[in-house]
């Protein structure tokens, strides 16, 4: 038996309010094998830590994690959320590493393929093996908490995964719905993976001359991200308000997310290394993506900023090679092999794919005859980095040295801090461009200058800091209304970093807030009704 321990209490009030909106969804759950004596010492080596950690669960059942470092308290983290719903957290990692159709069968096959376009589990395990001792030792403490647990319940049959490693992360360190990753079509991966041969057999010779970009009737080249944005039925609500607009004259923050009852649980961790923070945590992660610590309060919207571009490349055969223009250049296709698993009705069978890479990333799709690849930030050691340290930061200028990381691609964030700042960010990793390009389109990328010039400042980015009006708010929305008259300039900024439209929600939000004066956490939360 764990050596938790584990007691109830009553939740006492907090300063920032979370209101889940709710719409049910369903999940599923080998146990470990005969104990050798290697298994035996890790068994002692997990107890161990065990016994560092404690977990309350409060009235609501919520799990409070108490620990003497950051690492123990993301093993009882972990542990915890296995308590809670293993089913789920094993089917993130299962669909994150590119192993689904192993236990869903060939529907799954195509998003299988997708993960491991964009990352080898050799390139995982190099990750883990770059990032820092202290990113390490957190991965380790989440590969050991649900080992513990799985351990320690050996009634638990997983579908798949009887042991978690701690490369795993590091194809899942997004928290948020609809994810840089799940915004690129299945549709035309299956489309171009599924006739593979036949669309090596259609490159031309390298003798021709260079193709020009497909274009439709009205001049526009199509989109295969076109509507695959992820729209939310309702929509997040995020509200930061300053003292000058509260009655007790602290800042105030609602997070008001709205996801389906399960996505994610509720917990707090604890840690004698300076960790002390609460709120929601993706199923399966080791960072709280949305909630507060005892200074600082983060909120997410989902964001229309635009932070993925497809480049449609000019591929060409020289012998039996293949090669893409750049420029004046021609450039190797990297070509590599994927081999999969699926499940049958005969048991699991192999799929092998070829895989190209250019140096703008994965080929998706084709468009009109042409290689495509869709470019999202795949960086995640830093995304990791990122998710994490927000949770310890002291202030906003803590929280502000933080977004420097500029990995949070699909997230809006909404904050308040105990010194009394609130603040605004548009996105975070945003892309630099030509701008004499139109990137809601598929650009050429045989053409140097549509790549990628670097990324953003965060200064340079949509945001604003402690507007003299006193609140703020994002529901999904444009950010040019963030503040009221106080907002940032649409004029001000590219088109590309903030193309997002206003919504009801925003518009039906800011006379309520212009009219709040002396606001309490209740007249808060009737406010958000």
């Amino acid at each position: 038996m764990p050596s938790f321990s584990l007691r109830l209490f009553s939740l006492f009030s907090l300063f920032v309010l979370l209101l889940n909106s709710c719409a049910p969804q369903s999940s599923t759950a080998p146990s470990t094998g005969a104990h050798t004596d290697e298994t035996q010492s890790e068994a002692e080596r997990l107890q161990e830590i065990a016994e560092r950690v404690t977990i309350i669960r409060d009235d609501f059942g919520v799990g409070h994690i108490y620990a003497k470092t950051d690492a123990d308290a993301v093993f009882g983290l972990l542990y915890a959320q296995a308590e809670d719903d293993f089913p789920r957290v094993e089917r993130n990692y299962i669909w994150a590493i590119g192993r689904l159709a192993e236990v869903e069968g060939e529907a799954a096959l195509y998003s299988d393929l997708r993960a491991r376009l964009y990352m080898s589990e050799e390139e995982a395990r190099a990750a883990y093996a770059a990032a820092p001792q202290w990113l390490q030792e957190l991965c380790d403490a989440f590969a050991d908490g649900l080992n513990y647990y799985l351990a320690q319940h050996p009634e638990v049959s997983p579908r798949l995964l009887s042991r978690f490693e701690p490369w795993m992360p590091f194809y899942f360190f997004e928290g948020s719905i609809g994810g840089d990753i799940e915004q690129i079509p299945l549709r035309g991966i299956e489309t171009f993976y599924s006739q593979v041969q036949e669309m090596e057999r259609s490159v031309p010779l390298a003798t021709q001359s260079p193709r020009p970009m497909p274009m439709l009737a009205d001049g526009s080249a199509p989109n295969a991200l076109a509507h695959t944005i992820f729209e939310e039925p309702v929509g997040s609500n995020g509200i930061a308000l300053d003292g000058s607009r509260t009655a007790s004259g602290d800042t105030m923050l609602l997070i008001n997310p709205h996801t389906s009852f399960y996505f994610r649980g509720e917990y707090q961790m604890v840690s004698e290394e300076g960790l002390n923070a609460y709120g929601a945590v993706t199923w399966g992660q080791f960072f709280i993506y949305q909630g507060f610590n005892e200074h600082t309060g983060w909120m997410h919207t989902s964001t229309a900023a635009d932070f993925i571009d497809e480049f449609v490349e000019d591929v060409v055969r020289v012998d039996d090679k293949l090669l893409y223009r750049y420029g004046e250049e021609l450039r190797p296709v990297e070509v590599t092999e994927v081999t999969l698993k699926v499940k049958t009705d005969n048991g699991l069978e192999e799929r092998r794919f070829p895989a190209y890479h250019t140096h703008h990333g994965p080929i998706t799709h084709s468009q009109d005859g042409r290689w495509a690849v869709t470019r999202i930030n795949w960086d995640p050691v830093n995304a990791l980095q990122q998710s994490y340290l927000r949770m310890k930061t002291a202030n906003y200028a803590e929280f502000r040295e933080m977004m420097n990381i500029r990995t949070n691609s699909s997230n809006n964030t909404v904050f308040a801090d105990s010194e009394g700042n609130i603040a605004y960010f548009h996105g975070n990793f945003m892309p630099r461009r030509d701008p004499q390009f139109d990137y809601q389109h598929p650009v050429d990328g045989s053409n140097p200058a549509t790549d990628w010039q670097g990324v953003h400042e965060v200064d340079e980015t949509v945001m604003i800091v402690n507007p003299v009006n006193g609140w703020l708010q994002n529901s999904n929305s444009t950010p040019f209304t963030v503040a009221g008259d106080n907002s940032p300039r649409r004029e001000d900024y590219p088109t590309y970093m903030a193309p997002d439209a206003e919504n009801f929600r925003a518009k039906h939000s800011i006379p309520l807030l212009e009219a709040a004066h002396d606001v309490t956490l209740d007249t808060l939360l009737d406010l958000a009704y």
